[in-house]
This record gives C-alpha cells, sequence and structure tokens, in this order.
C-alpha cells in the first residue's frame, strides 16, 4: 500500500516561502557593494548614497529585529530600545573619539576636541580604556544590557505590565537624552561626537572600509536573525510566548515568569546595542537626538507594519518604512510625520497581523 504525501500546510508554506525571500534578499544585499565598484555609466552600478543608506537599514533592521524579540515574543512593549540603540553607538563613538589622537583641531594627544574646548584637564574615567576595540565592543554589549537589565528586574519583579511599562521605558530614554545633552556629563553634549577618522587602523572615508562596515551590518542582521530564531522555537521560545499571552496562568503552572521576561529584554537591548554601534561609524555622528522617544516609537511601527512576533516582519518592516522614508522626506519632507502616524493607525485597525499578517490570509 503506498501512502500519498499530503501537501503542506498554507503556513508551512508560507514559513517556507518568507525564509526562501529573505534569503534571497540578503544575497542581493550582499552583492551592492561589489555593484558599486563598477564604472559610473555601467547599468548595473550601485551609487554611494545607495550603499550607505542600505548600510543604515541594516542597523534599523538589527533594531527591529531586537524589539521584535521583547514585544512580539515577551508582550514587552519597549519605548525605550532607541536608549539601548544610542548607549551602543556612543560607546562606538567613544572609540572613535580616542582614536583621533593629535589629528583632532587642538591637537591634544589623549583628549577630544570638546573636552579641551571646555576646559577638562584630564579624560573621566569612565572613557578610560575605549582605546581599545575588544574594550569598547564589550561596553557595546554591558551598557545596554546592564541598563535593560536593572530596569526590567525593577518592573518585572513589581509586575509593571502593558501601558505602565511602555510609559516607563518612555521615561528612561527621555532622561537619558536630558542627560546627555548636558556639557558636563563627558559626552560632547548637544553636538555629540563627530569628525572620526579611523576604525581598526582603517581610515572611514575610503571605499573598502564603507564596504566592510556594510557587509559587517549584515552578517550581524544574519546572525541576529537566527538567534532569535533559535531561541524562539525552543522551549523557551514556546513558554516566552505563552507568557505573552496568559503570564497569570504560566506562573501558575510554576514558571519563573520574571526571569524569562528579563532574559529576553536584556539580550533584546544589547542587540540593539550592537545595531547602534555599527550605525554609527557608517553615518559618521552621534548625538543626543538618538535618544529621542520618537525614534523608539518609529521602531515600534517598523515591528508593527511589518508584523510582530514573526522576526521576518520585523526586517520587512524596517526596509519598508525607512525606504518609504527617505523617498518622502525628499519628495515632501512636510508630510512625513502625518503619514508615519497614519501608516500606524492604518495597520493598528485594519492589518493587526502587519503585512506577514496580510500574507497569511491570501495563502488561506
Amino acid at each position: 500500500m503506498s501512502l500519498a504525501v499530503l501537501p503542506a500546510a498554507p503556513d508551512a508554506r508560507l514559513r517556507l516561502g518568507l525564509r526562501a525571500g529573505l534569503g534571497l534578499f540578503i544575497l542581493l544585499l550582499a552583492v551592492m557593494p561589489l555593484l558599486n565598484l563598477l564604472p559610473v555609466s555601467h547599468p548595473l552600478h550601485v551609487s554611494d548614497f545607495l550603499v550607505s543608506i542600505t548600510g543604515k537599514w541594516i542597523c534599523y533592521a538589527i533594531l527591529a529585529l531586537s524589539l521584535d524579540l521583547a514585544w512580539g515574543y515577551a508582550g514587552i512593549l519597549s519605548l525605550g530600545h532607541g536608549a539601548f540603540f544610542a548607549l551602543g553607538g556612543y560607546a562606538m563613538g567613544m572609540h572613535l573619539m580616542r582614536l583621533i589622537g593629535p589629528r583632532g583641531s587642538y591637537g591634544h594627544p589623549i583628549l577630544p576636541d570638546f573636552m579641551v574646548f571646555l576646559g577638562y584637564q584630564e579624560l573621566p574615567w569612565y572613557w578610560l580604556g575605549f582605546d581599545s576595540f575588544p574594550f569598547a565592543m564589550l561596553m557595546v554589549l554591558l551598557v545596554p544590557g546592564t541598563l535593560a537589565l536593572v530596569v526590567g528586574w525593577l518592573s518585572f519583579r513589581s509586575r509593571i505590565t502593558g501601558v505602565y511599562l511602555s510609559i516607563l521605558t518612555q521615561a528612561m530614554t527621555f532622561a537619558l537624552m536630558l542627560a546627555f545633552f548636558r556639557n558636563d556629563m563627558g559626552f560632547g553634549g548637544n553636538n555629540g561626537f563627530t569628525d572620526f577618522k579611523e576604525l581598526l587602523g582603517q581610515p572611514l572615508n575610503t571605499t573598502a572600509m564603507r564596504s566592510g562596515l556594510f557587509y559587517a551590518s549584515l552578517l550581524a542582521l544574519v546572525l541576529s536573525f537566527l538567534l532569535c530564531l533559535r531561541i524562539t522555537r525552543s522551549k523557551y521560545g514556546r513558554v516566552l510566548t505563552a507568557i505573552r499571552d496568559a503570564e497569570s496562568r504560566v506562573r501558575f503552572l510554576g514558571y519563573d515568569t520574571t526571569r524569562h521576561k528579563l532574559f529576553a529584554f536584556v539580550l533584546s537591548a544589547m542587540l540593539a546595542g550592537v545595531a547602534g554601534a555599527l550605525y554609527v561609524p557608517q553615518v559618521g555622528i552621534i548625538n543626543p537626538g538618538e535618544f529621542s522617544p520618537a525614534n523608539s516609537i518609529e521602531a515600534v511601527i517598523w515591528v508593527a507594519v511589518g508584523g510582530r512576533g514573526t522576526l521576518v516582519g520585523a526586517v520587512l518592516g524596517a526596509f519598508t518604512v525607512n525606504g518609504l522614508k527617505t523617498w518622502l522626506t525628499s519628495a515632501a519632507p512636510d508630510l512625513w510625520l502625518f503619514v508615519l502616524g497614519g501608516l500606524f493607525v492604518l495597520v493598528t485597525l485594519f492589518l493587526p497581523k502587519g503585512l506577514i499578517g496580510l500574507a497569511k490570509g491570501r495563502t488561506k
């Protein structure tokens, strides 16, 4: 007796299709720096601007993935992930500023220009060690992770959830923005850090370094996606999803919901810090504006548009919304905020599961 092979379920086919599509998209991204090397007259030439802006979008996609892990799978609607992104960026910026040395405008061998201008006599203690790349990369993970650990532990053990937790995380990033605007904090005040010269001994303003940062960001995106996929498909991920849907029931079954949520929140903060660290050398500046609560809210919109709780949707939403933003802010800059707000309302009312949810509906 022969057994008939049953067709794959619609959701299974969709998952396979989405992963295949994402893999193809990653390959297309990987080709972009190579196409940039072609002569400008070549029809397949990719401009420097497009490579640079796509590198930024890749960093935003990592940030969206980190937020999707916390919000889409653990139910933690954080309006402060922009702070973790900015802290990772500042850690990288401190390293880049230490590498400038005597090449700054004031020629001081140790102090950055803004410290010389403000009358600093010596390097603050919290700047020590940032001349080392491994130490700086460690801080990229530890600083956002530690902040998330403290905020998360105090919040989750007190069972602060929902809109109250969202307001708390938004207040956190707003407080950090105000603090980093102060000149006496030692982080460049309103101007932040800029005028970077090199990274790992290579000048930043070269095609080779631009391509290297692009590929480093792309690799970080792939690794972040695989890490989040591994976590969400594990037993821990299933418990995390159950906490999102019915935390009190999971707690009644004997699970330590605080520990599960805290792990997801801290890991998502670290991933956001990595995104910020890769972002800064590509844009050439970091200032307190990156702490703006509006940036965190915009990241939530990316995930909502793509489809939270799907990972692929987070990446899709980040590229879609930022691509729309890049086009619209040049074509009609005054309309962007209205479009962004309208997009969020539209998704909330008519596409609660985002673009991925729309695709699922068409496969049924």
